[in-house]
């Protein structure tokens, strides 16, 4: 497949993507500049890169040997364009109990060491891609900004050292997650286009983005670095999994944030351009969905390409469909159903808790795509997921004999009762990264 994007030239973009390094020769033909990005995982004392390699946190040697491998060996005339290393995805969030906490910054201190040493550290820059819940205002203004008290400690020890080091704060602000996690808040207040305002120190405030961002701001300049470079690691608006999920809520944030992004009107306290990355450019399907169903659908992009909605991503409102993938071949034109003919029904709620506990059923939710059908085509498209995602062998059509094959679409309405990829499994990794797409987000760097 070839990358997704609309007309316009490469400099004006950037892919953020977790980085499976067989891709990096890959994306080095396409002018895109990339983020390289380690994920801590629950092993103790390491960061595990998801090319499989380990770093512990402890070991200088061990993080110039990973820097030497998969950083500079993709830094030739022809290359990629790598700017950022993140250490840790959110590794300081609330509901992990703290398990990261004495590991975080000395993986942080190595890598950036490491770089250094490699004669890259002055273009390439070590930071933590970090959740919004790790400062808070107790006073609900950003005025009030201050780090959550349990991470203050080490996170004052990493501003300090990102400060000293020229590399950005980075944080991922989400106004979706606002709305989807407190039934009060005020629906306008998510969106860019007016609605509820809150006056904070003679400042207005009309969007929990802006709000969001400069209790930041407020929570850097109180801890001594004020002037810390801000990234925006991923921001963006689900379209299934949720009844506030859709493409046509999803359309308006990001027209409210392109519109803004191309005004460069920054945030009351940090007026100019922003520096962010849409998340995410595909959906992905094996993602957890432990945070909601909506997890596995943030893409612009459905998981085999295509694009959702009309959007101009220049902010200018030319709204049309962003480019498909190209060269994506489907398996063959087979669904797998329910069959009504079947009056032995006592075993469907075991088969369908089967499905679904190894395939993708989160467009029945609430509220979401496939939430309107009845009961037999809540069946069928629980059986065909289940069978796409075993790329169609007949034996994962058989659900104690509920099931049966047919070859008319077998999608109802607006819910899409999709096709496997051809070679999913292999075809994809090879194109993308992990698994189905994890992590491709599509960005901005400057859009002017």
């Amino acid at each position: 497949m070839e990358p997704c994007s609309q007309n316009s030239q490469n400099g004006n973009r950037l892919l953020r993507m977790v980085v499976h390094f067989d891709l990096a020769q890959t994306m080095s033909r396409t002018g895109l500049l990339v983020w390289s990005y380690c994920l801590i995982l629950a092993s103790v004392n390491v960061v595990h890169v998801l090319s499989s390699t380990v770093l512990p946190a402890g070991d200088i040697e061990d993080a110039e040997a990973w820097v030497k491998e998969n950083i500079t060996a993709y830094l030739h005339n022809g290359g990629v364009d790598i700017k950022y290393v993140a250490v840790g995805n959110e590794p300081f969030l609330s509901s992990y109990n703290n398990t990261y906490d004495n590991i975080t910054f000395p993986a942080l201190q190595n890598v950036q060491k490491a770089l250094d040493k490699a004669g890259v550290g002055d273009k390439i820059k070590a930071t933590v891609a970090l959740n919004a819940d790790v400062y808070e205002s107790l006073s609900e203004k950003p005025s009030g900004g201050d780090f959550r008290k349990d991470v203050k400690d080490i996170m004052i020890q990493i501003i300090k050292f990102l400060h000293q080091n020229k590399a950005p704060f980075v944080v991922n602000i989400y106004p979706f997650l606002s709305l989807y996690q407190n039934a009060g808040f005020p629906f306008d207040y998510a969106f860019f286009d007016g609605g509820k305002t809150i006056s904070d120190k003679n400042v207005s405030y009309s969007n929990v983005f802006d709000a969001n961002y400069d209790t930041l701001v407020w929570t850097l300049k109180k801890n001594g670095v004020g002037d810390l470079k801000i990234i925006i690691g991923e921001v963006g608006w689900p379209t299934d999994g949720n009844f506030n999920a859709n493409d046509k809520l999803a359309k308006k944030f990001y027209d409210g944030l392109l519109k803004k992004l191309v005004a460069k009107q920054g945030t009351p306290l940090r007026p100019g351009e922003l520096e962010l990355y849409l998340f995410s450019l595909i959906d992905e399907n094996q993602k957890s969905i432990e945070p909601g169903h909506f997890e596995r659908h943030w893409g612009l992009f459905y998981y085999d390409g295509k694009p959702k909605f009309p959007i101009d991503l220049s902010g200018k409102g030319n709204d049309k469909m962003l480019i498909a993938a190209k060269g994506v071949q489907y398996m063959s034109p087979r669904w797998c159903v329910l069959n009504e003919e079947n009056k032995n029904l006592s075993m469907i709620a075991d088969e369908i808790s089967y499905a679904c506990s190894s395939a993708d059923c989160t467009s029945l939710g609430y509220g979401s795509s496939c939430n309107k059908m009845d009961i037999n085509g809540n069946v069928s498209y629980a059986f065909n997921m289940y069978f796409q995602m075993q790329d169609q062998g007949d034996y994962a059509c058989n659900f104690n004999g509920l099931a049966m094959m047919v070859k008319t679409n077998a999608s109802r309405g607006n819910c899409l009762f999709p096709l496997q990829l051809v070679g999913a499994g292999e075809r994809l990794e090879l194109a993308y990264g992990v698994s189905i797409i994890a992590g491709l987000m599509l960005a901005f760097f400057s859009l002017m």
